[in-house]
C-alpha cells in the first residue's frame, strides 16, 4: 500500500485482524501490486517527476517539467499486445524500451471504472478510497448506490471519498490541468477522486488533443491527466474483439501519434488504461436470480456481472449464511468462479488495507469471475444490461493488467 499522498492517517482497523487470523480464500489470485506497480502509483509518480512535494517517484519515472498521463479507458495489457498491427506509433515506443520503468500495471479490485479511477487519482487502494464497484451496498441508507454516472441523491462525493486528491494537492505547486469530456467537469466522481485544477474539455480526441496541446504550452511547469473513453465504449456495446473496438484502437495510437508532435518538446507522456476487458457470449450472459440457493438469504445484490457483491440478511445468521451461499454457488459454477467472502476478500488484500467505515460496503460474500461468464440479477437491472459485450470487473489477468507506456514528446513548441 502506498502511503505518501495522503494527507489523513490511513488504518487498517478489522482488516488487520482477518489478514492475521489467516482468513483468506487459498485459491485466489495474488492481490495487486499495490504500493509498487499498481495503478495507484502513476499519478503520484507524475506528481513526484515533475518535483510536486510530499510524493515518491515509485515507478521511476522521467524527471520533466511537464508531464501528460494519458488513461485509455478500457485499454488492457493484453488487448494491447494482441492488436499491435492496429497500433504502429505504440508499437515504435514499445520497441524503443523505456529501462527500468515497468511495462505494466496492475488495475485494482475490482477492475472496474468506479474503483480504477479512485486509486489513480488518491493514490489509495479501494479498501481506503472506497469506491468498491461500479454499485455497492450503502449501509447508512442501507440501499444499492451507483458509483459511476449520475450517483445517488443521498450520496456527498467528498464523504464518500473523504481523502485529498493527487490533482488537488499538487495544483498548489504546479499548473494541474484535466483534459476530458465536457460532462465529466463536475460530475460526481470527478468531486470524488479527481478534483483539484482546472478543466478544459473537448467532445472528439482530436479536440482534446489540440486544447491540451494550447493548455500545457500556457505553463513552464504542469502535471496533465487525459482521458480517453471511446475504446471502453465501443468494447461494452461491440466486443474487443470487434472491427469497431479496433477501429477505436487505432484512434487511440493517431491520437497519441498527436500528442507526441503537438505538446511541448520535452514533456513526458505516459499512457496507461484503468482496466481490461474479455469478451462474454450471450449464451454465457445468465439471470442468476432464477437460481433459488444462489440468492437464499440475500438482501441485496450489486457490483457488476463479473464481480457480485451478496449482502446477507443481517437478522440471519451470517457465517452459516455465508457457507451456505458460497457451498451453493461452488456447486453451480464449479471452477468457473472464485466464491469468497468479505473476511477473505480482505484478508487476501484485494481491496488494500481497509478502512471500517469501508467493511459495510463490500458484500458478505463475493464472486469473481475466472471463466467467459457474465453474472446478473434480473430482479434488480434491466434486461437490457445483458446485450453488453465486453465486460471486466473481476481478478484474471485480462481485466486487472494494463499497460504502461512512457516516452517524450518530440514535437511542439519549447516552454
Amino acid at each position: 500500500m502506498t502511503s505518501e499522498p495522503h494527507a489523513v492517517p490511513l488504518t487498517t482497523d478489522s482488516s488487520a485482524g482477518t489478514a492475521a487470523a489467516g482468513i483468506v480464500a487459498s485459491d485466489l489470485p495474488v492481490p495487486p501490486a499495490y504500493g509498487s506497480r499498481s495503478l495507484a502509483e502513476l499519478l503520484t509518480s507524475a506528481a513526484a517527476s515533475v518535483g510536486v512535494g510530499g510524493f515518491t517517484n515509485t515507478l521511476g519515472l522521467p524527471t520533466a517539467p511537464r508531464v501528460c498521463v494519458v488513461l485509455a479507458d478500457g485499454l488492457g495489457r493484453s488487448l494491447l499486445k494482441q492488436k499491435s498491427a492496429h497500433t504502429p506509433f505504440l508499437r515504435s515506443i514499445i520497441q524503443a524500451g523505456q529501462g527500468e520503468i515497468p511495462v505494466w500495471l496492475d488495475s485494482t479490485f475490482p477492475s472496474t471504472t468506479a474503483a480504477a479511477l479512485a486509486s489513480f487519482g488518491t493514490g489509495l487502494p479501494a479498501g481506503q478510497h472506497g469506491m468498491v464497484g461500479y454499485d455497492v451496498l450503502d449501509p447508512e441508507q442501507d440501499k444499492v448506490v451507483n458509483l459511476l454516472g449520475n450517483w445517488d441523491a443521498g450520496v456527498n462525493p467528498k464523504a464518500w471519498q473523504p481523502f485529498p486528491t493527487v490533482l488537488e494537492r499538487a495544483a498548489a505547486e504546479v499548473d494541474v490541468i484535466t483534459v476530458s469530456l465536457p460532462q465529466f467537469a463536475d460530475s460526481p466522481m470527478t468531486r470524488a477522486a479527481l478534483r483539484g485544477g482546472r478543466f478544459v474539455s473537448a467532445v472528439t480526441p482530436h479536440a482534446r488533443t489540440a486544447a491540451a496541446a494550447e493548455a500545457m504550452a500556457k505553463s513552464s511547469r504542469s502535471l496533465m491527466y487525459y482521458y480517453l473513453n471511446e475504446l471502453d465504449k465501443a468494447g461494452h456495446r461491440h466486443g474487443c474483439q470487434s472491427a469497431q473496438w479496433e477501429h477505436q484502437l487505432e484512434e487511440l495510437d493517431a491520437t497519441m501519434k498527436r500528442l507526441n508532435a503537438s505538446l511541448p518538446a520535452g514533456t513526458t507522456i505516459v499512457l496507461t488504461g484503468d482496466h481490461g476487458m474479455v469478451d462474454v457470449p450471450e449464451s454465457q450472459r445468465i439471470d442468476f436470480s432464477q437460481f433459488p440457493e444462489l440468492v437464499a438469504g440475500v438482501q441485496h445484490t450489486a457490483g457488476e456481472p463479473r464481480m457480485v457483491h451478496l449482502y446477507l440478511d443481517p437478522d440471519g445468521d451470517r457465517a452459516a449464511g455465508q457457507e451456505r451461499l458460497i457451498a451453493a454457488w461452488r456447486a453451480r459454477f464449479g471452477t468457473k468462479i472464485w466464491a469468497f467472502t468479505r473476511e477473505e476478500g480482505i484478508g487476501a488484500g484485494l481491496f488494500g488495507a481497509t478502512r471500517a467505515a469501508v467493511e459495510g460496503r463490500i458484500g458478505d460474500v463475493m464472486i469473481a469471475v475466472r471463466d467467459s461468464l457474465a453474472l446478473y440479477d434480473l430482479r434488480r437491472v434491466r434486461a437490457a444490461a445483458m446485450e453488453v459485450v465486453g465486460q471486466h470487473g473481476s481478478l484474471t489477468k485480462a481485466e486487472r493488467e494494463v499497460p504502461l507506456l512512457c516516452f517524450t514528446a518530440t514535437g511542439g513548441r519549447r516552454g
